[in-house]
């Protein structure tokens, strides 16, 4: 019995257990392969065929688009389906993607059910989808891991573009950074800075009180979107006279009420960081050298 195999790609340890815990649960019988970068992709590439590859962005040694590239120039992998996992999702970004071959888009971040409809949607194109349900246990089939799949409702043309929560940004200056959108984020009586918080529900505005390399500490007006620990995330960070923002990948790993009280109007979260890009890493180490002089940010630990 031949097995499907999926290649995961991203610098991000936390982003591939999210994709390969959404892959298992949904996949039964799945195989999955991963990697840290382009550039150990490649070599495993060179030496393996896979059936669907998921695929970041912004890596250090070789990004998602330069693998992308390098695929559709090999035989063996001219036409494997090839899913685009990013935050970047302006429309010159998006359209350079399409342009290089890419299959589909799925903007960071993500709930397990985009992930899985577009997955599903490339498998079927593959033809490898039904092959895949055929393996699958009887149980994960009465489950609903396949049963309630309408392939008709998953076909179609060109790649469809899932765009993130806030609104498509200008073209980026460089990697990971783009201008922001004009509205600004209402500030918490004991706010630091300001931002957006990108969940897989909606966006929410956030203040900044204390910042360091892994993490940040943001407060956020409680609302009906609630955010939820472990769940990714992307925060917009703004910084600079030029209000320039960053786009950095990460996790919530705690959330509290500001306030003492069971009906508290404010949330404290710790976002944890989960990119390993060298850029976004010197520009947290610049912004922390100098928060002090900065009205936006208290410098962390």
């Amino acid at each position: 019995m031949s097995k499907v195999s999926v290649l995961v790609v991203d610098d991000a340890t936390f982003i591939r257990d999210l994709v390969k815990k959404g892959l298992r649960d949904n996949f039964p019988g799945v195989q999955i392969e991963e990697a840290v970068n382009g550039r150990k992709a490649q070599q495993l590439l060179g030496r393996t065929a896979v059936d669907l590859i998921l695929c970041d962005w912004e890596m250090p040694e070789m990004s998602g688009l330069e693998l992308l590239t390098w695929c559709r120039e090999q035989d063996a992998h001219k036409t494997t389906p090839f899913i685009m996992v990013t935050s970047r999702g302006d429309k010159e970004n998006v359209v350079q993607a399409i342009q290089a071959g890419v299959s589909d888009y799925i903007g960071k971040p993500f709930s397990n059910e985009q992930l899985v409809t577009k997955v599903k949607k490339a498998l079927h194109r593959a033809g490898k989808l039904q092959a895949l349900a055929a393996s699958a246990p009887p149980k994960m089939l009465s489950s609903g891991a396949f049963a309630n799949d309408s392939l008709a409702a998953l076909t179609g043309g060109k790649a469809e573009v899932v765009k993130p929560a806030a609104k498509a940004a200008a073209p980026a200056p460089a990697p990971g950074f783009a201008k922001p959108a004009a509205a600004a984020a209402s500030a918490a009586p004991t706010g630091r800075g300001q931002g957006q918080l990108r969940l897989p529900g909606g966006t929410m505005s956030c203040v900044i009180k204390a910042l360091s390399l892994k993490e940040a500490l943001l407060v956020v007006k409680r609302a009906e979107l609630l955010p939820q620990v472990l769940e990714s995330a992307v925060l917009d960070l703004e910084q600079g006279e030029a209000a320039e923002t960053a786009r950095l990948n990460g996790y919530l790993h705690a959330v509290a009420a500001l306030e003492p009280k069971p009906d508290s109007e404010w949330l404290q979260l710790t976002f944890k960081f989960v990119d390993r890009d060298p850029q976004k890493l010197d520009y947290l180490s610049r912004l922390i050298a100098r928060g002090t002089t900065q009205k936006h940010f208290s410098p962390g630990a």
